[in-house]
């Protein structure tokens, strides 16, 4: 474990070694077959949603939709999407009860405080909103983690519970749609 601390980049080299061994799995003939026979597990599906919303784990996910053909693309990638969704409801209630108490200190200090009267003088407070739920929604869409989107949305908005829900399944499972449909 010392050799790893080592780096200076620990995380960014278990990241690559976790896209390199899910492209070796999901380029295994064996592997492609055996999934594409169970297409219609929809329960694989949804465990792979809760994967894809997890940095280490995203590029797990991304070649299970990449590699399953399901017949119902559309029921796949809201199963997905929903099986995501608890993942980023985790994420969301961690930063909601251990993350909120330095969020509120971050408000404080000043290169926040910069882009927040240089974003209060361009914009409306409505657009504001608008705007940074488009952005955390592009990031839980995207293979990126949805850690990012997930604690933008925690942290820095007074978002209720019932529309995060409806913004990370729709989010979700167009991100998951997409690589069904590659």
């Amino acid at each position: 474990m010392r050799g790893l601390f080592r780096f200076k980049y620990p995380k960014l080299i278990i990241l690559w070694i976790t896209i390199i061994l899910a492209y070796i799995l999901f380029t295994n003939v064996f592997i492609i077959e055996s999934l594409n026979a169970e297409n219609n597990n929809y329960f694989i599906v949804f465990l792979a949603g809760m994967l894809f919303s997890f940095g280490f784990t995203t590029p797990f996910a991304v070649g299970y939709f990449v590699t399953v053909n399901p017949v119902n693309i559309a029921l796949a990638a809201g199963i997905g999407g929903i099986g995501a969704y608890f993942s980023d409801l985790i994420i969301f209630k961690l930063i909601k009860f251990s993350f909120m108490d330095e969020f509120r200190r971050l408000e404080h200090t000043m290169p926040l405080k910069k882009v927040q009267t240089l974003f209060h003088i361009k914009l409306k407070n409505k657009l504001q909103i608008y705007i940074l739920y488009i952005f955390a929604g592009i990031i839980i869409a995207s293979p990126l983690p949805d850690e990012i989107g997930v604690s933008m949305l925690a942290g820095l908005t007074h978002i209720k519970t019932g529309v995060f829900t409806l913004v990370s399944i729709l989010c979700n499972t167009i991100g998951i749609g997409i690589f069904l449909l590659i």
